[in-house]
């Protein structure tokens, strides 16, 4: 009976979250771009890089660059110009409130969370750069890994409950075979999974199509792109690292 339980449980996994990644697989297909020539803004970069927190943390960065708003290392944010030049980095100053002054994690949060980021994810969805609710391959195919690693572990928990070699053990072979089935055609047909950008977006991420000015623009386009980690300034790694983030959250 016990067995039996297991291989349902098998069953159910792998078929819920082969179906997911089926799903995602389609949805991410027919994003297709809707404007030839769009050369990519650094908000909409940072989006399609690393998602709504990428572009918090570029708000938090070029506010810091451009000293109007100064980033600890030890994790504070202080406002020093309350007039933020768009509505990302105004969602950024009343996040911090009134007494102009935060631990940074809280105000990423809410910053990434805000009208204005999801309307940047919104016009890259319009645009076909950005994968629409449910199309998140890379996050489909870890649940596919983790049932698939489940399949096994039953199918062997099974083999222990039976007391020897069974039968009833083959029965876990189609699922696992379903399973590593749809992570190799993900493999081959979406590689590399992307948790925000479409193909398209993909692509003129790869093209670079964004502007940079200068020693800030150039480090502001690094942070889109390649997030915080891949800045020159230790201090300002400090201020954003995501360890003292989870820790000042708490």
């Amino acid at each position: 009976m016990v067995p039996i339980l297991m291989l349902l449980v098998a069953w159910g996994a792998a078929g819920l979250f082969c179906v997911r990644l089926c799903v995602a697989g389609a949805r991410r297909q027919i994003c297709a771009p809707r404007e030839s020539g769009r050369q990519l803004t650094l908000y909409e970069a940072a989006f399609l890089s690393g998602g709504p927190r990428r572009v918090a943390d570029l708000a938090l960065v070029s506010m810091h660059l451009r000293r109007r708003l100064l980033l600890a290392h030890t994790g504070w944010a202080t406002v020093v110009d309350p007039e933020g030049r768009d509505e990302v980095e105004r969602t950024v100053i009343r996040a911090i409130g009134p007494a102009g002054q935060s631990p940074i994690a809280p105000v990423r949060a809410s910053a990434a969370a805000a009208d204005a980021v999801r309307a940047v994810a919104d016009r890259l969805v319009a645009a076909g750069l950005a994968v629409p609710r449910g199309a998140d391959m890379a996050s489909a195919v870890r649940a596919v890994r983790g049932a698939a690693l489940l399949v096994a572990a039953l199918g062997g928990l099974s083999l222990l409950a039976s007391g020897g070699p069974d039968t009833t053990l083959l029965w876990f072979a189609p699922p696992l075979a379903a399973a590593l089935g749809c992570l190799a055609i993900a493999r081959f047909e979406a590689h590399p999974y992307g948790s925000w950008a479409s193909p398209a977006g993909q692509r003129l991420l790869e093209a670079c199509a964004v502007p940079g000015d200068g020693a800030t623009g150039d480090t502001l386009v690094t942070v889109a792109v390649c997030g915080v980690d891949a800045v020159d300034d230790p201090a300002l790694r400090a201020a954003l690292a995501s360890r003292r983030g989870r820790r000042a959250a708490v």
